[in-house]
């Protein structure tokens, strides 16, 4: 049992270590309008909602907490968003606002963004979203024939003209915004057909996220060695294609990389895994750090991923939760399984707990496919390309 002294000191050392909140996700709701077939949520066919009563209080525990020490996004995401009215935001934003006004004593700036399906948008967002900071996510997996295989709504019908029909409402009100493609075993047949997609819309900021085993989605289509061989074909092709087009396309996979390579960096951490980098709050209140993936789900291992309630524990409280410090204490023996074993570590950082999880059975545990995918063939390709673009092979190296 430690006294009082020694949990204060164990405190402060971590609110120093922990930290700096970057990311706020924040469930308005559980309800998708889509039932897409790679989903890992659990409860997307319930309409549960997010009071504006709990706005005050998330805010003032996130501006109060001592692990707000930069700028944050503050993002609208799981379940779909856009299925709340924009009343609703105009309402949480002003109370929002106001809360910085008597909280954030530091006067931090944060922004909005929205991960949406698209299928919602309308000229009346926006005109609402043209009055703050926001920037958007649109999910759409490339072309239709590849989108409505997956990407279905309630009725099993396609949803490919109301994503694109949003997207064209954010270029006509230059809103900013990015695409996240969820790349799964059909897609990798068609790298061509999906970079001409993105070229022709012009859509250029893009992410690919694979599918992966995770919550309720029990299986991937990207399992097994040979699919692994189509997905290094896919890159290296989707590479070739961009860099021979002269485009202004950003691919988050192929910019975070060179980044790290030009500037000399290399992780020791990533937001998944370090605590209060990221905050989670569900519409109860509920609170968690660590994946944005984890806060809905119930495991037998770890029960759920609940840390704690807005109304009732501030954030740094949890620290001294045994959960937290079982669910961190494997998060970091993961993470030192990967620095010790694993070459690409200084690139990825120790991946994400929940791939670990969904993948290995546990956090503590190292090598995932979600990481050879990610980080591993899509770093092979890279290099491979700068390598052949300067004339260096492996016999002069």
């Amino acid at each position: 049992m430690l006294t009082s002294q020694e949990k204060t000191n164990y405190l402060r050392s971590k609110n120093q270590e922990f930290g700096p909140i970057s990311l706020v996700v924040i469930q308005p709701n559980s309800f998708c309008n889509l039932d897409c077939d790679y989903c890992y949520l659990p409860d997307r066919n319930l309409k549960n909602k997010l009071s504006l009563d709990l706005i005050e209080p998330i805010f003032k525990s996130i501006f109060t907490s001592p692990f707000c020490r930069d700028s944050f996004t503050i993002c609208w995401h799981a379940g779909e968003p856009l299925t709340m009215p924009i009343s609703f935001y105009k309402s949480a934003f002003e109370i929002i606002e106001n809360t910085s006004k008597k909280y954030n004593q530091t006067e931090l700036s944060f922004n909005y963004s929205y991960q949406t399906n698209g299928t919602l948008i309308t000229q009346a967002w926006c005109d609402f979203w043209q009055q703050y900071p926001v920037s958007i996510g649109v999910s759409i997996d490339g072309p239709a024939f590849l989108h409505d295989a997956h990407r279905k709504n309630r009725k099993g019908g396609n949803s490919h003209e109301l994503t694109m029909r949003g997207i064209k409402y954010l270029q006509k009100n230059n809103i900013p915004y990015n695409t996240i493609s969820v790349i799964t075993k059909d897609s990798l047949d068609y790298p061509d057909e999906m970079f001409n997609f993105f070229a022709e819309n012009e859509i250029y900021d893009l992410a690919f996220n694979m599918e992966e085993t995770e919550g309720v989605n029990d299986s991937s289509s990207l399992n097994g060695s040979e699919v692994e061989k189509k997905y290094r074909y896919f890159i290296e092709r989707f590479w070739q294609l961009i860099t021979e087009s002269k485009l202004p396309f950003f691919i988050r996979e192929f910019e975070t990389l060179i980044s790290l390579i030009y500037h000399q960096k290399r992780l020791n951490h990533t937001e998944m895994n370090h605590p209060f980098s990221i905050i989670n709050v569900d519409y109860q209140g509920n609170f968690s750090t660590f994946d944005p993936e984890l806060l809905s789900v119930k495991t037998p291992e770890y029960g759920d991923f609940i840390f704690g309630n807005i109304l009732t524990d501030s954030l740094e409280s949890i620290c001294e939760k045994e959960k937290f410090k079982r669910i961190y204490q494997e998060m970091k023996t993961g993470v030192k399984l990967c620095a010790e074993n694993c070459h690409y570590f200084g690139l990825c950082g120790g991946g994400a707990g929940s791939n670990k999880y969904w993948e290995n059975g546990t956090f503590a545990s190292s090598e995932t496919q979600t990481c050879r995918y990610r980080i591993q063939i899509l770093t092979d390709v890279v290099l491979d390309a700068i390598e052949q673009s300067l004339g260096v092979t492996a016999n002069n190296q």
